[in-house]
């Protein structure tokens, strides 16, 4: 894989630009972390050579500092929202956040409860971390947020929030997902902090838009391409042009808060210490692009990517129309078009010589590899043992899974689990190799080149099985499928196809 961005320059920046910023105020600093603190597939995928776990790794460097607060909406608790990612509703993920930051030695202060009115099911998920020794706080819903400034940023606005006590420098506001109310209860401490003496700072960590690289670069483009559900629309920060003569990147939902933003500043510090919303980020990796043009393709794919995923989710009902318009423009934007994704037309032509669904997949050398549909296996299937046999020089005629390896298995199928498709899926061919390699050293010769398809493009014919996409995110293989189905359907479990 090519490498555009420069992971050990970042953490190094990162790291000690945070310090920086916490020395600006009085040894304490409130940063709000959107997105992902670890896990951050997207920014490695756009950015090649940032690491998933970049941010993690840099909190880490500052651990002797930081502590986290993990922010969660009571409506989100009383509704049962899920994370589309993990499949686990926002309170089960809250537990589970607090035992990965623990295992990596970051220190989690405690939780709070955001817009909490009485809601039952929040009041019961406060008890149970109470009983877990977990601190809890609770925030609530002040009439007339964010525009009524003079109520918000009063003793009958912040000043009704329980004060969150902190003992650290750096303290880290994240939580499950957006719109749990991150911001809200950074400025509600500046308000108890300052009424305690204390002239805490506020500051801002989010990887995109990067503020510091042009409005239409992919990399900005693709931030855009991944948000547009939530409709967000990098911009130009005309404050920070006003303020600096200076072209910036940010994107309208910051712009737009800003002015309130700053009238809660000068309430509560009587003077604004941010004359934009750029000011108040802390992202330097636009300064740890290294290969600009290799950022530049990854994210245009990135971008073609989201697109697919979209009209897949527009196909079974997930999203509207207006998402993959969206998209399209950003498309038209960046100048490509789904051809720019050489697996499509490969996977397609494949498709029209064999009569059925066809997947091709690129190695890092360029090399193609396709698979079709047989008896035996599904197109993904036959898709992954091609190129581990072309990966491992193995004639392609050469059976490297045993019959003995195959026939239990599809006898499971269709005698014991009731499936009508006896075709192996991506998950059972692997167990087959597996088992296979315990005896043929070929068949292991095989199995050895997995690690060889992490960051490898494909893409399918028609849609695939939840098994096959799940199977392509564990091997890191990023892959895209046509929206439409293999057979003519009202209903597509997606689970045997």
């Amino acid at each position: 894989m090519k490498i555009g961005f420069d992971n050990d320059k970042y953490l190094q920046m990162q790291s000690s630009h945070i310090r920086e910023r916490i020395g600006q105020f009085d040894n304490k600093l409130y940063l709000e972390f959107g997105g992902k603190l670890f896990d951050d597939y997207h920014a490695s995928r756009v950015l090649p050579g940032f690491q998933p776990d970049s941010k993690l790794r840099m909190l880490k460097q500052l651990s002797d500092q930081a502590e986290i607060v993990i922010v969660i909406s009571a409506e989100d608790i009383e509704k049962n929202k899920i994370r589309g990612d993990l499949g686990i509703t926002y309170d089960s993920d809250v537990l589970r956040l607090m035992g990965v930051y623990k295992e990596h030695g970051l220190y989690v202060g405690s939780v709070v409860i955001t817009k909490y009115s009485g809601q039952e099911s929040a009041h019961l998920f406060r008890k149970r971390l109470k009983k877990l020794g977990i601190k809890v706080y609770r925030h609530y819903v002040i009439p007339g947020y964010p525009s009524n400034v003079p109520l918000i940023v009063s003793d009958e606005g912040y000043g009704k929030n329980e004060y969150i006590e902190t003992s650290r420098p750096l303290v880290v506001v994240t939580a499950p997902g957006p719109g749990s109310g991150k911001m809200a209860v950074c400025l509600s401490q500046l308000y108890q902090e300052h009424k305690r003496g204390i002239c805490a700072g506020y500051a801002k960590f989010e990887t995109f838009p990067i503020w510091n690289i042009p409005l239409k670069h992919p990399v900005n483009l693709a931030y855009e391409a991944a948000t547009a559900d939530l409709n967000d629309i990098n911009m130009i920060d005309p404050f920070h042009l006003e303020a600096y003569g200076k072209t910036t990147v940010n994107y309208n939902r910051d712009v737009e808060i800003f002015p309130v933003l700053n009238a809660m500043f000068q309430k509560i510090y009587g003077e604004s210490p941010y004359k934009s919303p750029t000011d108040m980020g802390v992202n330097m990796a636009g300064n740890c692009i290294c290969d600009d043009e290799v950022c530049r393709t990854a994210s245009c794919q990135e971008i073609i990517r989201r697109y697919y995923e979209t009209l897949r989710r527009l196909l079974i009902g997930a999203c509207p129309e207006e998402e993959v318009y969206k998209i399209e423009m950003l498309m038209n934007q960046a100048g490509i078009t789904v051809h720019d994704r050489p697996v499509v037309d490969a996977a397609l032509k494949r498709a029209k010589e064999t009569g059925g669904p066809a997947a091709a997949l690129q190695l890092h050398d360029g090399r193609m590899i396709t698979g079709k549909t047989s008896n035996l296996l599904g197109a993904c299937a036959a898709l992954l043992l091609n190129a581990l046999k072309e990966l491992a020089g193995i004639d392609h005629k050469c059976h490297v899974i045993s019959p003995e390896a195959i026939e239990p298995i599809q006898k499971l199928k269709i005698n014991y689990l009731g499936s009508h498709n006896p075709r192996l899926h991506t998950d059972e061919v692997l167990i087959a190799l597996s088992v296979s390699a315990a005896t043929d050293p070929t068949a292991q010769l095989a199995l050895d080149q997995l690690p060889k398809l992490k960051g490898c493009q494909a893409h399918t014919s028609v849609m695939v099985g939840s098994v096959d996409m799940k199977q392509f995110k564990k091997l890191s293989i990023q892959a895209t499928f046509e929206a439409k189905y293999e057979k003519s359907s009202v209903f597509f479990s997606g689970k045997d196809v």
